[in-house]
């Protein structure tokens, strides 16, 4: 009699990241969380209800849009050098990808008994995301998010409130994403018997990232179908943002076997990234560990992390989502930077061109636009297509993006 194979689990290391490095106390409950994923997620009955809330409440399949009068702005003396589609993401109920993982993790955590949510948000987005889950599956839900988030994402501290939210401001360290982070791990640590944490983003200890890679696969997944009824064919280049990387992981998954995809990420280059004031975890960190797993961060010679720095909440964090570290690694995916002034100038661009207000995460991967073109058309000879992740709308940014603006332009 031939023994039975081991079971197989999630993917647990993307080269030489990843991992999980976190206290004992938690080690058994992210054991029962993959447990969970495997065991419950693959069910025909836990998909059909999934599947029925993405379609009916958040809107899936989300449109994919073609920006032709942004392709002829990015050289309007020239033949256009890309297709440019939009992915859009911002036109899912609540107004970003960040609905796609939390919606899914929520329904998991209902199945396994759990009988409070816990959340971090930087951007506001994963909170709302997060409580309105809680609130469509009747589950009480507490964010973490920092003080100077709180006050400049104003918009959805209300909206988490208003879903019936408890948001916890968090006051130590720079008093943004990594805080709120740190506060909602030791939440878990004492509540872990009764509370799933909703991770938002594909980072933290196994199995998170692959956890939310796969919930979030469906923006791959969708684009690569999208585009191949409207073209025919695959795109030359996939774009996106990148802060703990959900969104551009999301988007990658649709087409990471496809070696003719190349793969662009932009990271948040705030004021500059040879100042100290940015947050290009890829670009300018090093391996390290942050919030339980290996990774890029931004840390000093003795190890110790360093305050990241960007005009996006979003985008404001010192570590990346372990796969991202990988796919930097291999040159799978390269990954550019922008800056404050570059995303806010994008934001005003893409309204002016569009009429699309988009968040300041977002901003960072359309300010990247036209030097990706450019290098995909040089590099193939010919106009290229690109599917851009358009992670989410600006709503919650306007405040903040008018003010930026009128400061930076006089206007």
């Amino acid at each position: 009699m031939t023994a039975a194979s081991p079971r197989q689990g999630l993917r647990r290391t993307y080269g030489s990241y990843g991992g999980r490095f976190v206290a004992e106390t938690l080690h058994a409950a992210l054991d029962e969380l993959e447990n969970a994923f495997l065991d419950v997620v693959p069910t025909p009955a836990f998909q059909a209800t999934l599947g029925k809330l993405l379609a009916t409440y958040v809107g899936r399949p989300t449109p994919l849009f073609r920006a032709e009068r942004l392709e002829k702005a990015l050289d309007p003396n020239a033949t256009v050098l890309a297709r440019l589609y939009l992915k859009r993401e911002d036109l899912a109920h609540t107004g970003a990808h960040k609905i796609n993982n939390a919606l899914a993790q929520v329904l998991l955590a209902k199945h396994m008994g759990k009988t409070r949510i816990i959340a971090e948000t930087g951007a506001g987005q994963h909170g709302v995301a997060t409580a309105t889950a809680c609130a469509l599956l009747g589950l009480p839900c507490e964010i973490f998010m920092g003080e100077e988030d709180v006050a400049r994402q104003a918009p959805n501290v209300g909206r988490m409130r208003l879903l019936g939210a408890k948001v916890h401001p968090v006051s130590s360290g720079s008093r943004t994403l990594k805080d709120a982070m740190n506060e909602a791990l030791r939440d878990w640590v004492t509540n872990v018997a009764t509370t799933h944490y909703c991770v938002g983003s594909a980072a933290g200890p196994h199995p998170y990232p692959e956890l939310v890679a796969r919930f979030q696969a469906v923006v791959g997944e969708e684009s690569r179908a999208q585009l191949h009824a409207e073209t025919g064919a695959l795109p030359d280049a996939a774009l996106a943002c990148v802060g703990g990387g959900s969104n551009a992981i999301g988007l990658f998954r649709g087409f990471m076997q496809d070696a003719s995809v190349a793969l662009y990420g932009v990271e948040a280059a705030g004021e500059g990234i040879d100042t100290a004031r940015h947050a290009a975890t890829l670009n300018r960190g090093r391996a390290g560990v942050l919030h339980g797993a290996k990774s890029y961060v931004l840390c000093d010679a003795g190890g110790q992390i360093q305050e990241a720095h960007s005009v996006s909440a979003g985008l404001d964090y010192p570590g990346v989502g372990p796969e991202h570290a990988h796919l930097r690694d291999s040159k799978r995916a390269t990954y550019l930077t922008a800056t404050d002034a570059e995303a806010l100038a994008e934001t005003r661009r893409v309204a002016r061109t569009e009429g699309l207000i988009v968040a300041l995460e977002t901003a960072h991967a359309f300010a990247k636009i036209g030097e990706v073109a450019e290098r995909e058309a040089k590099l193939r000879g010919r106009a290229v297509t690109i599917v851009m992740c358009c992670s989410g709308r600006g709503d919650k940014d306007l405040e903040t993006t008018l003010a930026a603006l009128r400061a930076v332009e006089g206007e």
